[in-house]
C-alpha cells in the first residue's frame, strides 16, 4: 500500500493509501465524520487535496479502493473499463483531468457533448469522484452543464433545454382518491413527464398491481405520454411483469458495493433479471429504457458495507459513484440521487446536501446517465427550504435531467421535505426550461400551455382532467 505524503504551512501530513487520500480530500460532511475517515482539519483536507491532484489516473485501475477479488462492483468496474475511450486522458493526473474536463466544457456545446460522451465509458467511477473533490461547485456545474445523456420509453429525458419531473402522490394508506387528487394536482402544473411514481405503503404484490392499474387507467383514459412507476422492491416487480400487470418501470434502490446491494436485496444478476423483464414487455414508444434506480449518500456507511482495503472505510461519496458504474450497466431511463433523504447523520445541513446534490448530479452525468436528484432534506437536518431552491436553481443551471416534486413540497408518507409542483413551475420559468417534449405536446393538445408554452393557471374545475379523482376512485 502506497503512503503519500504532503507538507502545508509548515505541517507534514500523511495519507496511508488511495482510500485514505480519497476520504480526507473529501469537502466536510459528517457521514465521514461518523465513520471515523474525515480530515481532522481544513489543512488537512487542503493537503489530501493536493496529493490527490497529482496522483495518476491509472492508479485507479491498478489500486482498487474496494477489493476485486470479494466486491461484484469492482469487478464490474474493471472488467466493463474501456481502455480505447480511456487513451485520451490516460496519461493525465486527477487535476489533469479537472483541467480537462473544464477545457472541453468551454468548446462548443456540440464538440463538447461529444467529446465528453466519448470520454464516458473509459472513466471509472472513482476518477470521476476523484476529480469532484478538487472541483469547486461552479466547476462540477459547467461540466454537466456540457455533458449531454438522454433516455426514452414514452417521453425522452435529458434533452437540452427541458426540465422533467416525477410527479410523486405517496398517500400513506395507499387510498386511491388522495393518489388520484395529488396526481390531478400535478399533472395541472405540468408535472410528471419524468415519470408518476409512486411509493407504496407496503410491498405487497396485489396493493403493488392495484396501484399500476390506478395509473395505467390515468394514462391510457386521457392519452398521457408519460410512464409510471409504483416503487416496490424488484423481485415484486418481475413477478408483476410474469402475472401481466402493466409495468411500465423496473424500480431498484442500489449501492456502491457488493455488501450494501445485498442490504437491498439485490445483486447484479437479480437486477439484470429486472432490466430484461421489463424490456420484454416493449411499453415504450421513443425508447426501451425501463430501469429506475435511487441511489444516496451515505447508504452503504448505514449498511455496515463502507470498508474498503484493508478494512479502512471508503468515503460515501465514492462510495454513491460506484453505484452509478450499476446504474450505467443497466442502461436506465432514470437514476435519481435521494441527496438529502438519508438525513443528517451523512449530510449534516443545507451546505453539505448542496455540495452533495451538485456532485452526485456531475458524477451520474459523465458517467453517462440521464441523472436526476431529489431536492431534498428530513425535518431534523439543519436545513430549509431555502436551501432547496438554492439547490433547484444551481442544479438547473447544471442541466440535471429531472427532479422529484410532491404536494405542497411535504411527502406525508414519506415524512420529508422535497420539491413542489409549483417549484419546478418557478424553474422551468426562470430558467427558460420546458417538459419533455411530447409531454408538453400534450399539454398543449389538451389547452394547458398558453402561447409562450408555459402552464396555464386552470382552476380545477375547468381542467380538461377535472373528472380523474371522481372517476377512479
Amino acid at each position: 500500500m502506497s503512503t503519500y505524503r504532503h507538507s502545508l504551512s509548515g505541517t507534514s501530513y500523511e495519507f496511508s493509501g488511495l482510500v485514505d487520500v480519497m476520504a480526507k480530500a473529501t469537502p466536510r460532511r459528517s457521514g465521514d465524520e461518523l465513520a471515523g475517515c474525515a480530515a481532522a482539519s481544513d489543512s488537512e483536507r487542503a493537503a489530501a487535496q493536493w496529493v490527490l491532484a497529482d496522483v495518476p489516473l491509472t492508479e485507479f485501475l491498478e489500486q482498487p479502493l474496494v477489493p476485486y477479488e470479494t466486491d461484484e462492483v469492482t469487478r464490474l468496474i474493471i472488467d466493463s473499463h474501456d481502455r480505447e475511450a480511456f487513451a485520451p486522458v490516460a496519461g493525465l493526473t486527477v487535476g489533469g483531468l479537472r483541467d480537462w474536463l473544464l477545457a472541453t466544457a468551454s468548446l462548443p456545446a456540440a464538440d463538447a457533448a461529444a467529446t465528453l460522451t466519448a470520454v464516458s465509458p473509459g472513466l471509472t467511477p472513482e476518477m470521476v469522484a476523484a476529480a469532484s473533490k478538487i472541483m469547486r461547485n461552479q466547476d462540477l456545474i459547467a461540466v454537466a452543464a456540457a455533458t449531454r445523456v438522454t433516455a426514452g420509453l414514452r417521453t425522452t429525458i435529458g434533452l437540452p433545454g427541458t426540465l422533467a419531473t416525477r410527479l410523486q402522490p405517496n398517500h400513506p394508506t395507499d387510498d386511491p382518491t388522495g393518489i388520484a387528487a395529488a396526481t390531478l394536482d400535478g399533472l395541472l402544473l405540468g408535472c410528471g413527464d419524468a415519470v408518476i411514481g409512486i411509493n407504496p405503503a407496503t410491498d405487497s404484490p396485489q396493493a403493488t398491481s392495484d396501484l399500476l392499474h390506478l395509473l395505467d387507467d390515468i394514462r391510457t383514459r386521457y392519452e398521457i405520454p408519460m410512464q409510471s412507476c409504483v416503487l416496490s422492491h424488484v423481485t415484486t416487480t418481475i413477478g408483476l411483469v410474469e402475472a401481466g400487470a402493466p409495468v411500465d418501470l423496473v424500480f431498484q434502490s442500489i449501492a456502491g458495493t457488493e455488501g450494501a446491494n445485498r442490504g437491498f436485496g439485490v445483486d447484479l444478476a437479480l437486477l439484470r433479471e429486472g432490466n430484461e423483464a421489463g424490456r420484454s414487455l416493449g411499453r415504450g414508444t421513443v425508447g426501451n429504457n425501463v430501469m429506475y434506480l435511487e441511489t444516496g449518500q451515505g447508504s452503504a456507511l448505514s449498511a455496515g458495507a463502507h470498508l474498503g482495503v484493508d478494512g479502512a472505510p471508503v468515503d460515501q461519496q465514492t462510495l454513491e459513484t460506484r453505484a452509478y458504474a450499476v446504474a450505467r450497466e443497466l442502461e436506465p431511463l432514470l437514476v435519481n440521487t435521494v441527496v438529502g433523504f438519508i438525513g443528517p447523520e451523512y449530510l449534516y445541513d443545507g451546505k453539505q446536501i448542496i455540495r452533495a446534490g451538485l456532485e452526485d448530479h456531475f458524477c451520474g452525468k459523465l458517467l453517462g446517465l440521464p441523472m436526476g436528484v431529489d431536492v431534498c432534506y428530513t425535518n431534523h437536518a439543519e436545513a430549509d427550504q431555502d436551501d432547496m431552491d438554492t439547490l433547484l436553481t444551481l442544479l438547473c443551471a447544471a442541466g440535471v435531467a429531472f427532479v422529484i416534486t410532491v404536494p405542497g413540497a411535504d411527502d406525508v408518507m414519506l415524512g420529508y421535505q422535497s420539491l413542489s409542483f409549483h417549484d419546478a413551475l418557478y424553474a422551468r420559468r426562470a430558467m427558460g426550461l420546458t417538459p419533455a417534449p411530447e409531454f408538453a405536446a400534450w399539454l398543449d393538445r389538451v389547452g394547458m400551455l398558453d402561447a409562450a408554452g408555459r402552464i396555464l393557471d386552470i382552476e380545477p374545475e375547468r381542467s380538461p382532467l377535472r373528472a380523474l379523482t371522481g372517476s377512479l376512485s
